[in-house]
């Protein structure tokens, strides 16, 4: 039996059209810049003005704070058609999404309405800021700190690797309470860029991603009012956690975004190059690369996909199934992204083409929120438990 109307497993009219405005979108306003964005190591500001305008740079935002109101799979769609043409620009909702999911789980009412709407408007991005230097997979090991002084929260310490810093307003930024009780002592905050004592360090210079800055940011006797603290205190770390269970996911949809986007690049130059009298297309070892390549795509995306439904839906144990997503995808994108400057050749290898910046860009997705090798660890204790 053949029934059109069974869609208990593909993408809703309205999935499908924001996939096409997007990619539009992408191709016509922010693809143009992609390459000079990279070689210039330069915040993409055509892509933000573009997004902002067209109301893509956080359409996960609920309404009641000016949002879109649009689900997780929409946001996802969202970075991955970004990302087919400039990954760069893919971390300015994806940015938004990791810092604004920690305020949507756990803040109060009047915290989300003092952030949130600047956010949903665009004229305010956020950033997430859990990483140090001494604390990376171990984040639990950070020595921020803040006290309280007053009414006030005063802020000491470093973050680093902080994605989109000094272009975004405000930051989520997890510090230590309370020593004694190691992850149960650690809160979340809300850091705005002119809060006294709040600084932003010197852009690191990378491998890829050249367009997105990352930074370290610096507080120093840094004081916010006190409503800014996000939830209880000592429930920063389960909110850090409970995050990257929603935003995982995201960068799933990230890395499959930018192994389309080498993939399309590879099907294009195979089918116009020509050797032996033919188009290498026509080869069918190269057939054979490409279609393991766009095997390997449809698979990922369709774990992020699954991944992004179900923590939408709320559902328990996200652990494994977002952890999966992201270390499936990111691994996909990197192998995607090697094998599409193989099939360019030497002009693989040149800036004339953008599958080069795209490897380059790829290598990140497999290490930050959670390397793979703490993904896998997650997923086995999933497992286990």
């Amino acid at each position: 039996m053949v029934n059109a109307d069974f869609d208990a497993y593909r993408l809703s009219e309205e999935h499908e059209a924001l996939r096409d405005a997007v990619r539009a979108l992408a191709e016509k306003e922010i693809a143009p810049h992609a390459a000079e964005v990279d070689e210039q190591a330069r915040f993409p500001h055509e892509a933000k003005d573009a997004l902002v305008k067209a109301g893509f740079q956080a359409v996960h935002i609920p309404e009641e704070y000016g949002g879109q109101g649009a689900d997780e799979l929409a946001a996802c769609i969202v970075i991955e058609e970004v990302a087919r043409v400039c990954a760069s620009s893919s971390l300015i909702p994806a940015v938004n999404g990791l810092g604004s999911v920690p305020i949507l789980l756990s803040a109060s009412e009047d915290l989300k309405k003092q952030v949130l709407p600047s956010i949903a408007s665009g004229e305010a991005m956020i950033s997430y800021a859990l990483s140090e230097r001494e604390a990376g997979s171990d984040a639990a090991s950070m020595r921020t700190r803040a006290r309280r002084d007053g009414d006030d929260w005063v802020l000491n310490g470093t973050k680093c690797w902080i994605t989109n810093a000094g272009e975004s307003t405000w930051y989520t930024v997890m510090a230590v309470t309370d020593p004694e009780k190691k992850a149960n002592g650690i809160s979340a905050f809300v850091v705005h860029k002119d809060d006294p004592g709040f600084e932003v360090g010197p852009k690191e210079r990378k491998l890829g991603i050249a367009g997105s800055p990352t930074r370290e940011i610096y507080f120093t006797d840094c004081r916010i009012p006190g409503d800014r603290i996000i939830g209880a205190e000592g429930t920063g770390f389960k909110t850090a956690l409970a995050t990257l269970d929603h935003t995982r996911p995201t960068i799933g949809a990230q890395a499959v975004g930018i192994a389309q986007g080498a993939l399309d690049q590879a099907i294009a130059y195979i089918k116009e190059r020509k050797q032996f009298g033919k188009a290498i297309a026509d080869f069918q070892g190269i057939q054979f690369m490409v279609a393991d390549m766009a095997m390997k795509v449809e698979a990922a995306r369709q774990l992020v996909y699954v991944a992004t439904s179900r923590a939408e839906r709320g559902e328990k144990n996200l652990g494994f199934i977002s952890s999966a997503a992201k270390c499936l995808a990111s691994d996909t994108a990197m192998q995607v992204t090697v094998d599409a400057v193989q099939l360019l050749g030497g002009a693989g290898f040149t800036k004339d083409f953008p599958v080069e910046r795209m490897m380059r860009d790829a290598k990140i997705t497999q290490i930050y929120e959670g390397t793979n090798q703490v993904q896998r660890m997650v997923m086995a204790r999933s497992l286990l438990r």
